[in-house]
């Protein structure tokens, strides 16, 4: 018995010994994997941000756009980011946003001023109150102030009779690091004398953004067009243009000036000299309003409100990409007859086979397909490139720039004419930077649904995973028993 004894505490012995032999081993791993995470995890730290953060949600509210990366990758001169905000207020998403900058371009440098350190520091730059996470934007002698207000958007909407929120940060900041560090801006002429309405507010504050200086025109008082005119752009007029001053912008394509058109149907029906730019492409417009009898291809029950289908082209890509839709109301008729040894046709916009255009025009009485309705399918916008790198681009719409349609399309209206913009100026980095919504969907539980999750996930797992513990603990001590 006493031999017997003695051989179970040397097997006790032995069973401890290789228990702590194995908890020691298991220490010292324990001791050099905190050891790895901890280099690891300093190593991780000092990555930027761009290599460790990665952008989930739905409407990428943490990146920048392409045309961001386009604009500061070919700084050649240092850009000041000024931070003007309180410690300890600082708002993450514009943090996170500036640190996306910062690590673009060495160029660009971000520096934070605390107004309770430099109580004065704001006011050599605005005379507006400057709110907490306001930013100043500086390169050389050209600075640009852009407010809290300015970066966070709040819009009413009329239909929903609530507020819109959205982000607008990458918009703003990348405007003014292009409006700070550009020797020439852009020159848009609008043309006037033929009863022309005003820029819609939503479209003239984007080519403000974009910083694009608008000027007017009168070709009837000017012998030849400005040789600093990047653009004529020449919105929903109510008349015609003179022989003279077709023969003048139809010069000014072929010799590579730009021209931008916004007009439809008017109550005199076609303006003959206008449209004539269009002849010499191979393009003629047709009498009367456009209605489609498709009703995949018109919105809120109205035929004349079209919907419709974009081609592939610089300016209608991005937003094929993202979904968005633009509305082309009361538009005329255009149609594309063929090649041209002026130029190139594209055509933008098309209706579908079933439109036809109602030729009673204004005085239309009925939607309904008629006797001497010309019959589709029709473009109701062109792109043409003359052979000396002359550009029109032409929307046969006076309307869809509108702030109400605009609405409609979800900004997708103004997006395509800004488009336009950037294209026919050459800078189509300057392509529309859509804000971020801030509105989200939040799923809404009931109470008794509410305070079953909690009662699961306060409670019932955590004494699920302590059975469960006991459980493993339990079994390899009775194993080890019986291996004793």
């Amino acid at each position: 018995m006493n031999k017997l004894g003695l051989l179970r505490d040397s097997l006790r012995k032995e069973s401890n010994l290789i228990a702590f032999r194995g908890g020691s081993y298991s220490l010292i791993m324990t001791a050099i994997v905190l050891a790895i995470l901890i280099v690891v995890n300093i190593f991780v730290s000092a990555l930027p941000s761009t290599m460790t953060k990665y952008d989930i949600s739905a409407t990428k509210l943490y990146s920048i756009t392409s045309n961001t990366k386009v604009v500061v990758n070919r700084l050649d001169e240092d850009v000041t980011i000024y931070w003007i905000v309180q410690s300890g207020k600082e708002d993450e998403v514009i943090e996170n946003l500036l640190s996306k900058y910062d690590s673009l371009s060495d160029h660009i440098k971000i520096v934070k001023k605390n107004p309770d350190v430099f109580p004065t520091f704001a006011k050599q730059y605005t005379n507006e109150t400057v709110k907490n996470n306001s930013l100043v934007v500086e390169s050389g002698n050209r600075n640009r102030y852009i407010s809290y207000d300015d970066i966070y958007l709040q819009e009413a909407d009329m239909y929903s009779y609530s507020t819109k929120k959205s982000f607008d940060g990458e918009g703003a900041i990348t405007s003014a690091i292009d409006y700070v560090t550009s020797e020439k801006l852009p020159q848009l002429y609008l043309l006037e004398g033929h009863g022309e309405s005003q820029l819609p507010s939503t479209f003239r504050e984007q080519l403000e953004k974009d910083n694009i200086e608008l000027n007017t025109l009168s070709l009837l008082k000017v012998d030849y067009i400005p040789d600093d005119a990047d653009v004529i752009m020449i919105y929903a007029p109510t008349s015609d243009i003179s022989e003279m001053e077709r023969d003048m912008l139809a010069d000014y394509v072929k010799d590579g000036g730009k021209l931008l058109v916004m007009s439809g149907p008017t109550e005199d029906g076609i303006l003959e000299n206008l449209y004539g730019l269009l002849s010499d492409y191979g393009v003629e417009p047709v009498e009367g309003i456009v209605v489609e009898a498709d009703r995949e291809h018109y919105a809120f029950q109205a035929p004349y409100v079209l919907l419709p289908d974009m081609e592939s082209n610089e300016i209608t890509d991005s937003l094929i990409q993202e979904k968005y839709y633009p509305i082309m109301p009361i538009s005329q008729g255009i149609i594309v007859e063929g090649t041209s040894s002026y130029g190139k046709v594209t055509a933008l916009l098309n209706t579908s086979d079933s439109a036809y255009s109602k030729i009673a025009g204004y005085n239309i009485s009925t939607y309904e397909k008629e006797e001497g309705d010309i019959e589709g399918p029709f473009a109701v916008a062109v792109s043409i490139e003359s052979s000396n790198d002359g550009r029109i681009v032409w929307f046969a719409s006076s309307s869809f720039l509108e702030d109400m349609y605009n609405a409609y399309s979800s900004g997708a209206n103004v997006d395509l004419g800004m488009n336009a913009v950037s294209l026919l100026i050459g800078e189509s980095e300057a392509m529309a930077i859509r804000s971020k919504s801030l509105d989200y969907n939040y799923l809404t539980i009931s109470d008794s649904v509410s305070s079953m999750l909690k009662v699961v996930m306060i409670v019932v797992f955590p004494l699920l995973y302590l059975a469960v513990g006991i459980f493993v603990i339990l079994r390899r001590r009775r194993m080890q028993n019986e291996t004793i």
